[in-house]
């Protein structure tokens, strides 16, 4: 049986396993003992695999750019893809926010249903908001942040790399820190560097057979992870927040089935239908894990086999991708912020809509690609627009849902730049060996 059957299997299970205990009128301590036993499978499966993401990004960001040689054709790529993405983003924000706008998801949330969730994630709410009091309290200019993104000791950014008080650059620091490392390889000279490309292919090597191992465990612990979420969401949430759900649902269906299609037909010369049959294996991983660096590794091996995309484009644009290039976050976070608008009743202006959108943008290519990475970025956003930064309790219960359904556009979409990115490079007359 094939991995991605199996966890699809893994899938289903968590979830019928989570409804038939949650309707067996058990008590809470029950429950919650249940919780403890069953949560630990979710947690080793996902910490095997964080645990090889800061060396896969090194080693395949420092290769994918070392393998390129030629520093200016480097920059002519990075150029391409940086704009693609915000194109791309802009168009899913777009859909996103017009859904709102016609549907109108926040009415639909009765006050009953508002004053429980606040009450039942209070304190998640609070600490959210209260961190982002504490980043729009500190008014940084652009120059600021991009300083802050330079990391002064890169090995203190991947300590910290997913620690979400860490006030460092972290990720993006850890990236940038990648990219010139990069660079510099390519610059000395493949003669100079022979030994130290042999070491990094080694070690990437390495990486992906550790993950293999993990995801041997992937089944388990797909199941764990879906268990548990199905015990602590519960159907009262989702009924009360259907609409917004549904909403979510469907933009993002709309991006991934027509903008992803136009893209790949008309701007990367592919078969839409067969290029996503092909990556169905990257598709279960994402949903399942909700974390686009998570799922990292399989998508830059599924990129290389079966879509046969060359192999220091598919290092570079996923591997950037994976933090830089999150088109469902954007559509998410758009979606998130006008919805709670509405069930707070603030108006915004068609100006106010506007600033959601360039915001939603921006932070869509800064949010970290690890599950629920986004919250603390949506609570900033509601305190710039003059939502009650509490307001993040309304989704915190339908979230993992949410969560793995745009971390699934998310990876599929920097597979689909990949391939825009391939079909631009060979059209130019630039060829990749594999």
């Amino acid at each position: 049986m094939k991995l991605h059957t199996k966890i699809f299997i893994g899938m289903i299970f968590g979830i019928v396993a989570g409804l038939v205990v949650k309707n067996l009128g058990l008590s809470t301590e029950t429950l919650t003992t249940i919780v403890k036993w069953v949560e630990p499978i979710g947690k080793i499966f996902m910490n095997l695999i964080f645990m090889m993401v800061i060396p896969l990004i090194l080693s395949a960001l420092i290769l994918g750019i070392a393998e390129i040689g030629d520093v200016k054709k480097l920059g002519q790529m990075g150029i391409k893809l940086l704009l693609y993405t915000i194109v791309v983003s802009f168009i899913a924000v777009l859909i996103g926010v017009t859904m709102v706008n016609i549907f109108n998801p926040g009415k639909t949330v009765s006050t009953e249903t508002r004053e429980y969730l606040i009450k039942q994630f209070g304190t998640e709410a609070a600490t959210a908001a209260e961190q982002a009091k504490a980043i729009e309290a500190d008014e940084r200019t652009v120059g600021d942040i991009l300083a802050q993104i330079i990391p002064r000791n890169p090995f203190e950014e991947m300590v910290n790399a997913f620690n979400a008080n860490h006030t460092g650059g972290g990720l993006l620091s850890v990236m940038f820190f990648a990219l010139i490392f990069g660079v510099a390889m390519a610059a000395v000279g493949e003669e100079k560097t022979a030994t130290l490309k042999s070491f990094l292919e080694g070690l990437y090597e390495v990486v992906i057979k550790v993950i293999g191992y993990a995801m041997a465990l992937a089944p388990y612990g797909v199941a764990a992870l879906l268990f548990n979420m199905v015990l602590n969401v519960g159907a009262d949430f989702l009924i009360s927040l259907l609409w917004y759900v549904l909403i979510v649902l469907g933009a993002l269906a709309i991006h991934q089935f027509v903008v992803y299609s136009i893209i790949l037909k008309y701007f990367a010369n592919r078969n839409p239908i067969q290029f996503m049959k092909d990556m169905g294996e990257v598709t279960l991983t994402a949903f399942s894990t909700s974390s686009s660096n998570a799922t990292l590794p399989t998508a830059i091996r599924v990129s290389i086999e079966k879509l046969r995309i060359p192999k220091p484009i598919a290092h570079f644009v996923l591997t950037i991708g994976s933090t830089g290039n999150q088109n469902g976050t954007a559509l998410f976070e758009g979606i998130t912020v006008l919805f709670l608008a509405q069930v707070f009743n603030v108006d915004l202006s068609l100006g106010s809509q506007i600033t959601v959108v360039l915001l939603c943008i921006l932070a869509g290519v800064g949010t970290a690609g690890v599950p629920g990475g986004s919250l603390p970025v949506i609570v900033t956003i509601l305190v710039s627009i003059g939502v009650p930064g509490e307001a993040i309790a309304l989704i915190y219960g339908v979230d993992r849902i949410l969560d793995m359904s745009r971390t699934t556009l998310n990876v599929n979409g920097d597979i689909t730049a990949a391939a825009y990115i391939q079909h631009v490079e060979e059209k130019a007359g630039r060829v990749y060996h594999e």
